[in-house]
């Protein structure tokens, strides 16, 4: 009879250990939540100033390899906000995208103005994470007319 509650005690010990085990993935889950929505978040940010801006001066001022006022701000935001952000810069790219010929189309062609692709990558990495492992990011794709 004490082998059987000794077997007993083994396996619900293991059943406890196991528990545990999903708890701490839960947290981890949980964090990893959190930075996406933020990183969503900052780059809905970013697109809500990049619609109120000056839409001819977007990649002056937005673009990260101009490094303008407005880009430099929102990266002070992200790097406060997102973990090992510092480390891994966001990325802003702003290509022009030529209209459509103008016989494609029944407008004229001075009402054919060209429109903007805006591309934000926003990376980051956990303290938690390995160093091996690349970091994660989130890549958001807009358009601007």
């Amino acid at each position: 009879m004490l082998i059987e509650v000794l077997v007993a005690l083994l396996i619900f010990a293991i059943g406890v250990l196991g528990l545990v085990g999903l708890q701490v993935i839960a947290i981890q889950q949980s964090g990893l939540a959190r930075s996406r929505s933020d990183a969503a978040l900052l780059a809905d940010d970013l697109i809500g100033r990049m619609w109120v801006s000056d839409h001819a001066a977007l990649s002056q001022d937005f673009s990260s390899a101009a490094g303008g006022t407005p880009y430099l701000e929102w990266q002070s935001q992200v790097n406060a906000a997102l973990p090992g952000a510092a480390e891994h810069p966001p990325l802003v790219s702003i290509d022009e995208v030529a209209p459509l010929p103008a016989g494609s189309l029944p407008l004229a062609a001075a009402d054919l103005t060209p429109s903007k692709l805006v591309t934000i990558t926003l990376r980051w990495k956990a303290t938690s994470d390995p160093p091996a492992d690349p970091p994660h990011q989130l890549v958001v794709v807009t358009g601007f007319k």
